[in-house]
């Protein structure tokens, strides 16, 4: 066998063990990464979830559900406007992201009430909840309420998936081509990530946005948490929630950016056929990261609801 041969050979299978290799360098969740989480945990029988009160001591109960790559600090340029209006907001990490634990099972529906089921009891959460999702959190959020009707008072859903849903054209890669799409997803899914959240880094009103996210990539099992959810929660069209929800007497609210392209103003109409009683604002010249970049225009809409309802 010749040189090149060998070389070839000793690159092909470099290049096969790499996604191991980046993952095994990525650091671990543990206590020590976890020293300077603000809030708490909660030792719930599916794992460690990371979760943080905002607001008031009392007042109604607003939950947040956060999306597919950004923990819950991706509320933090909405969280001062919630608490200027007299709620008590909690919000928490799902598992795979932020401070909370990095299981390997599969992200569906299931999955994540479970983990919204068990924080609640453990937090002695039994009254009547607003909720507020955003992105795969909006989907979350959805299935819970259909689920718990009479646990949910409010549903605000900011650019919820659920309806029409377009990923990236990698993650689709990813998802769909099975073995392969691990190796794939595993060798370059973080830097995937990191370039998404570019093109709202300079309208967004957390400073520091391409770096957390970054960080966010270096902490084993995220990279992987995304494309299992990618494959699960997000494989899902939620018309059977959402008419289940129509069907009852919680007040619906849908706030859509204008320019979002993984989830679009079509998904408004969507929603629309599915509950003709759901409130519906659409903020120009937003797009998906509509949270961060134009959270003052959110606010508005959820006061203008607040106010109607």
């Amino acid at each position: 066998m010749s040189w090149f041969a060998l070389f070839l050979l000793w690159m092909l299978a470099n290049l096969a063990v790499a996604p191991w290799v980046l993952e095994r360098a990525r650091t671990v969740m543990d206590s020590v990464a976890r020293r300077k989480a603000p809030g708490g945990f909660a030792e719930l029988p599916s794992g460690l979830t990371h979760y943080q009160w905002h607001g008031r001591e009392r007042g109604p109960l607003i939950l947040m559900v956060h999306g597919l790559t950004t923990p819950s600090w991706v509320f933090s340029a909405l969280i001062p406007g919630l608490a200027k209006m007299g709620f008590r907001i909690l919000t928490y990490d799902l598992y795979g992201r932020g401070y909370s634990d990095r299981p390997k099972d599969k992200q569906d529906e299931t999955f994540f009430l479970t983990q919204l089921e068990e924080l609640l009891e453990a937090l002695r959460i039994d009254g009547e909840i607003s909720f507020l999702g955003y992105s795969m959190g909006g989907a979350i959020a959805t299935a819970f309420t259909a689920r718990h009707p009479h646990r949910v008072d409010r549903l605000m859903l900011l650019a919820p998936a659920g309806m029409i849903y377009h990923t990236g054209p990698w993650l689709a890669r990813a998802r769909d081509w099975g073995a392969i799409g691990n190796w794939l997803w595993g060798l370059i899914g973080g830097w995937v990530i990191c370039q998404a959240a570019k093109p709202d880094a300079v309208a967004a009103q957390i400073p520091d946005l391409p770096a957390r996210v970054k960080q966010e990539t270096q902490i084993r099992g995220s990279v992987r948490a995304v494309l299992s959810s990618e494959r699960n929660m997000l494989s899902v069209t939620q018309e059977a929630e959402h008419r289940a929800i129509a069907a009852t007497s919680i007040a619906v609210i849908s706030v859509w950016g204008e320019n979002d392209i993984p989830i679009p103003l079509t998904a408004m109409g969507k929603l629309t056929e599915w509950n003709r009683a759901c409130y519906k604002y659409e903020i120009k010249g937003a797009g998906h990261g509509l949270i961060y970049t134009h959270p003052d225009e959110v606010i508005s809409a959820l006061q203008e609801h607040l106010r109607e309802v």
